[in-house]
Parts: structure tokens; C-alpha cells; sequence
């Protein structure tokens, strides 16, 4: 292809549609095909299976038409440099716009031997639901606390647990779906086919 690549400049003339415009095109194309597709992939597994249709319909349709753009200049090798760069840059747009959208719900779950009251107090306050257990651990009485709160909130909660409670042991898990309970006010908890609002 450096050969075609070569011949191609010293003889025909530099071909800026094959060799420049149409791998930026290209490029260009698979972030948005790629970044589609990476956030139809989240979609469904966060249960919005409505939207996950009409973003694989567009992803599709332009993956196609950038694969029929490379079979029409298949003697230009920057095309696909243009293909494999524009898909690892896809993945990263991908994953950047949907950390940005902090879709999903995740459960909290907090252990300790500390006295918990002021930290529950505080979570309540803020409008996150909490629920304390005693358990019991290898050192004795625990309090175990869990919450259940919207991505984009994690790092809050988080935030005021280290505040009171900075030596607990705490675990971050993806909710698959959530049906009422308590969420800071105009907070939708989302559930499976249908949604809920914050309970009274």
C-alpha cells in the first residue's frame, strides 16, 4: 500500500479525497458509530431497552456507510488507519459520555463498630434512604448500613460516610432495579418497565 501510496504522488498527483479527506470522514464516522454503539451496550444492560433500538438503528446505518466508502478506496492504507483509530477513539468517547451521564443505581453498603446515629442522621437529612442492621463480625457487634442511591449521588454519600465514619469497610454494587423506597427529592428511581417516584 506505501508502494500504491508513493506511485500515486509522484505520477497522478496527491489524491486528497482517497489519502486525507476520506479517512477523516471515516474516522470521524466510527467515533459516532463506536460511541453509539458503546452506549446502546450500557443501555440495555441498565434495563432502558427502549432507547437501545434506535441507537443500534443509527449505529448501523452509518457503520455501513463508512464500510462501503472503504471497499470503493480500498488501495488507500490511510483509510484504514482512519477505521481502526476512529473505533479506540469511539471506545473512549464512549465510556467518557456515559461516566459524564452517571447512568445506573448502586447500593451502598457500610460496616463498623462505630456508633452510626450521627452518619445515619446525616444521610436522612440529605434525603437518601438508610437502613441499619446489627450484624455480628470476627471482632464482635457491627452495624451494617445500606443505601440505595443514583450514580451521579455515590460520591455525596461517600463523601459523608468518610466524614464520620472514615475507617469503615464499605462495597459499591449495581442495582439492576429498584421499586419505590426513599431518594432525595426529585430523584426517579427507575424499575423494570416502569418508574417510581419518591415515596411519601
Amino acid at each position: 500500500m506505501t508502494e500504491l501510496f508513493l506511485e500515486n504522488l509522484s505520477t497522478n498527483g496527491f489524491d486528497w479525497y482517497a489519502w486525507v479527506i476520506l479517512p477523516l470522514i471515516i474516522f470521524i464516522a466510527r467515533i459516532f458509530d463506536v460511541t453509539l454503539g458503546t452506549i446502546r451496550i450500557i443501555f440495555v444492560s441498565r434495563g432502558k431497552r427502549n432507547l437501545a433500538p434506535v441507537l443500534g438503528f443509527f449505529e448501523v446505518l452509518i457503520w455501513i456507510v463508512v464500510i462501503s466508502q472503504l471497499v470503493q478506496n480500498l488501495e488507500s492504507f490511510t483509510a484504514y488507519i482512519g477505521y481502526a483509530a476512529g473505533f479506540a477513539a469511539g471506545n473512549y468517547v464512549g465510556m467518557w459520555l456515559e461516566d459524564k451521564l452517571a447512568l445506573g443505581t448502586y447500593i451502598l453498603r457500610m460496616i463498623t463498630a462505630e456508633d452510626t446515629v450521627e452518619m445515619v442522621t446525616r444521610l436522612s437529612k440529605a434525603g437518601f434512604g438508610v437502613t441499619r442492621v446489627e450484624g455480628e463480625g470476627t471482632k464482635g457487634k457491627v452495624n451494617l448500613i445500606y443505601t440505595v442511591v443514583k450514580r451521579k449521588n455515590v460520591d455525596q454519600v461517600l463523601a459523608i460516610i468518610h466524614e464520620f465514619m472514615p475507617n469503615a469497610f464499605v462495597s459499591i454494587e449495581e442495582v439492576r432495579s429498584t421499586e419505590k423506597g426513599v431518594f432525595p427529592s426529585g430523584m426517579v428511581a427507575q424499575t423494570r418497565g416502569s418508574l417510581w417516584r419518591k415515596s411519601k
